[in-house]
């Protein structure tokens, strides 16, 4: 081929947004998740006094932000490592340098379980894993000594207990003794406790719902320990809760570690929720920033359809300019309306900031976040940060 005709290969989204580093909010162009560095700062020291005050672990979730930058910063902040859902996220971040990750699922698959032991076999991180059922167990020792992962205690197995879920987990009681039981008969495995997380607990808006869904989950948890106390185990720790019921858990002391990660950026879905009582306050710190590319008299059209944030949680809050309401315009765009009679709507070209609905899957659509500093308005970008875990779902 001729060279003048051979295709040029296009810079990385990566590379692109370096250009970004110093420039002001309004160099950030659209579609683009924004992160709010001041808000987001905010948030992780509420939190790690929190945990600090009560006494509590805290292992933040890092499915939310699939980020090794800031799993590293929530740890430099006094968390004892972070859990993810999938094996791939926790390689990702462990090739990334994160030091303690529990994977706070089941993985069944051999594929998966041999990664996660050579993993175990190279790697400096410590690494746990929930499950609930005895090939589970089995399937997770036979993985690592084909790796020939030798010495005891190498990998955290925690049994996982369907305190109201209804999704993984052993009934409570003693289904956990026998799989506690087949734990101790390889050594190579270290029993390290339960998992009790009540997923559909977090966001039930009443807080006195929240209330019954946790005092439920603690008796839950409280039998199956005492089931294994009696069996002659020792329960080194209960891990679980999330943002929106860990002040329940810790008033349970039940629980020894919180789980809690969508705190660091605050959904809209999450901002729907009743206050708890003396619950830190979090801050929306995630932000989708957009512009309007159509506007008609009945409403203006911005860039940020659903390929821009997830919508199984609803539509983003549209957080500037003030009242607006979104719509779902598709793939590609979003419809903007007043929410009141007569109030104006943005102009051609005017910046809409949103608040994602669910910040979890709309993390996991883009390969970068923009860090800005001093606010949405006159802040400039700070720091560029990898989604290193994006569409890792193995």
């Amino acid at each position: 081929m001729n060279a003048a005709y051979e295709p040029l290969t296009p810079p990385t989204r990566w590379h692109r947004a370096q250009s970004l580093l110093g420039q002001g909010v309004a160099a950030i162009d659209t579609p683009a998740l924004v992160i709010d560095l001041d808000a987001m700062e905010r948030n992780l020291a509420h939190m790690a006094a929190y945990a600090r005050a009560h006494g509590l672990r805290l292992r933040p979730h890092a499915k939310m932000h699939k980020s090794a930058e800031l799993a590293r910063l929530q740890m430099a902040h006094g968390a004892v490592g972070v859990c993810v859902q999938k094996t791939d996220e926790a390689l990702a971040l462990a090739h990334a340098g994160v030091s303690d990750i529990t994977i706070t699922n089941e993985v069944i698959a051999l594929p998966k379980l041999q990664r996660l032991a050579q993993a175990v076999r190279d790697l400096p991180t410590r690494f746990g894993l929930a499950v609930d059922s005895a090939a589970g167990v089995l399937r997770l020792a036979e993985a690592l000594q084909a790796a020939q992962v030798g010495g005891e205690g190498r990998i955290d197995v925690f049994v996982e207990v369907d305190v109201g879920h209804g999704r993984c987990g052993v009934p409570p009681g003693e289904p956990a003794v026998d799989l506690a039981r087949l734990i101790s008969l390889h050594p190579v495995l270290r029993f390290a406790g339960l998992q009790a997380y009540h997923g559909g607990a977090q966001h039930r808006r009443d807080p006195a719902e929240r209330a019954q869904a946790i005092a439920e989950a603690a008796w839950a948890a409280a039998l199956t320990r005492e089931r294994l106390q009696a069996a002659g185990f020792a329960v080194p720790l209960i891990t679980g809760a999330g943002t929106g019921t860990f002040t329940l858990e810790t008033a349970s002391h039940v629980w020894g570690e919180l789980q809690a990660g969508s705190y660091l950026f605050m959904d809209a879905d999450y901002a729907r929720n009743e206050a708890a009582p003396l619950a830190p306050v979090f801050e929306h710190a995630l932000f989708v920033k957009s512009q309007v590319m159509s506007r008609s008299a009945r409403q203006a059209v911005c860039d940020a359809g659903h390929k821009s944030h997830a919508i199984d949680s609803g539509p983003p809050a549209v957080w500037s300019p003030p009242g607006l309401v979104f719509a779902n315009g598709g793939d590609e765009h979003g419809l903007l309306r007043a929410a009141h009679a007569g109030h104006p709507l943005p102009a051609l070209g005017d910046t809409v900031w949103l608040v994602p609905g669910h910040c979890d899957p709309t993390v996991n659509l883009y390969d970068v976040m923009v860090g800005v500093r001093g606010g949405l308005v006159d802040g400039k970008v700070e720091r560029l940060i990898r989604v290193d875990a994006r569409g890792a779902l193995g």
